[in-house]
């Protein structure tokens, strides 16, 4: 018996194969096998190591490692989204799509009650010839997947407005892609290996599914939830944010010390560009441009001159989420991807959002537009961010005089009070087991 006080599942997970996916399933994994479930998750060889130290339940969570073939396009090697651009992911999913046999092989052997699964159309049909129950948990936000490249079939002739049009009882009015941001969506309609489009993909994925999850709670996201239910005639089940509850929270002395030379609450924490100068303290965090193997190499000349000691640009890994925790970081600037906004709602930082591809959009639009927790940069010609609109933003949210700034500290403080509940969370977990059991029976 399970500490839910049902039968053990035993669930299979198998990600689409970038962190931004790896993370949240291995979060949810940790939440189930809290509650006494055997997980397997499948993923590329070369990712366990990376992974392993966030296992909090090795007994009950075994990595399965799955070969990936090297096919033409893709770096040799390449498992994952982190060493892949963009443009050649197409051959990345394409490459998995290979391992279709393996992994065919992989749940014959090990027989679980289901499959979770995001990015693989043929899962369904190769998890129901085994028996095995499939359930599409996606880790976007639900606002994609009501209005997003998966919901209509899009082409490069289509106009502006056919591409943005919202459909026919969708729950929002300000949730939408603007007519400048069309182009983002089109990414939907290009080729995404196995002579699919990325949205023809996710709509079989999702389509083809038991059941549709979300990482997600009623509270920030429940009549976009409800709409896709409409959508695509299938139950959504919620398994709430599924917070990581580190062992370890200790942030490092050389973040603690560099920190501490600041009064509280007024360093800017900005997590992938170096251009928020704005006379505040500073700490940036970024991946070296192309054609530069480090970050210091790429920065202008005379730059640290003329920032002193008021600012840090670092280009490894930053532990963001504890620091989004330090007293004394004010605001934080960031691209609004899924993970990223879970972790800044629990935090107590000021937001600018500087969005980029299509979850990101709506997902600031949610946050700035229905629940007023932040801002987004004004953006110029060809969505180009300038120095001067970034700088705007920022002194505009770290005015405590400003009372519009104010009123979205409270409403950030009003909702990091109930995402924070331990029994909110506890209810989503338990409901969401329940759930999954009453469909094995």
């Amino acid at each position: 018996m399970s500490k839910s006080g049902c039968s053990k599942l035993h669930i299979a997970m198998f990600p689409w194969v970038a962190y931004g996916h790896f993370i949240p399933y291995l979060h949810l994994s940790n939440k189930l096998a809290h509650k006494g479930h055997k997980i397997s998750f499948i993923l590329p060889e070369g990712v366990q190591p990376k992974l392993e130290n966030m296992n909090q339940y090795p007994n009950l969570i075994q990595f399965v490692p799955l070969v990936i073939p090297h096919v033409d396009g893709l770096p040799p090697g390449a498992e994952t989204t982190s060493v892949v651009p963009l443009n050649q992911q197409k051959y990345l999913a394409f490459a998995v799509d290979q391992t279709r046999d393996q992994v065919e092989g992989i749940l014959g052997d090990l027989k679980p009650d289901m499959v979770f699964y995001d990015f693989w159309f043929w899962i369904p049909d190769l998890a129901r010839q085994l028996g095995i129950h499939p359930i599409c948990y996606v880790v976007v936000s639900s606002m994609i997947m009501s209005i997003g490249p998966s919901t209509k079939t899009l082409t490069k002739e289509m106009t502006v407005e056919e591409v943005t049009k919202l459909p026919p009882d969708y729950p929002s009015s300000i949730v939408k892609f603007k007519a400048e941001e069309a182009a983002v969506l089109l990414f939907g309609a290009e080729d995404f290996g196995s002579e699919l489009s990325f949205g023809e993909r996710i709509r079989t994925a999702v389509s083809g599914s038991d059941a549709i999850a979300f990482r997600t709670c009623r509270q920030t996201e429940g009549p976009f939830c409800d709409y896709v239910a409409r959508g695509y005639g299938k139950p959504v089940l919620l398994s709430g944010p599924c917070f990581l509850e580190t062992k370890t929270q200790q942030l490092d002395e050389k973040w603690v010390s560099w920190l501490s030379q600041f009064e509280p609450g007024s360093v800017v924490f900005c997590s992938f560009g170096s251009q928020s100068l704005c006379g505040l303290p500073f700490l940036v965090a970024l991946k070296p441009p192309q054609g530069f193997s480090t970050v210091e190499e790429a920065l202008p000349e005379g730059f640290q001159d003329r920032v002193g000691g008021r600012g840090l640009v670092y280009g490894g890994w930053v532990p963001q989420e504890q620091l989004l925790h330090h007293p004394n970081i004010g605001c934080f600037v960031n691209h609004c991807g899924y993970g990223t906004m879970w972790e800044f709602l629990l935090s107590d930082c000021q937001i600018v959002l500087i969005p980029e591809i299509g979850d990101q959009i709506l997902n600031t639009r949610l946050m700035v537009e229905e629940l007023k927790i932040g801002v987004e940069v004004e953006r110029g010609k060809n969505r180009e961010v300038s120095k001067e609109s970034l700088s705007e933003a920022i002194k505009f949210v770290m005015d405590k005089d400003n009372e519009t700034a104010n009123m979205m500290k409270r409403n950030h403080a009003k909702l990091k009070q109930i995402l924070s509940n331990r029994d909110l969370q506890e209810g989503y977990i338990n409901n969401f087991i329940q759930a999954l059991q009453d469909l094995v029976k």
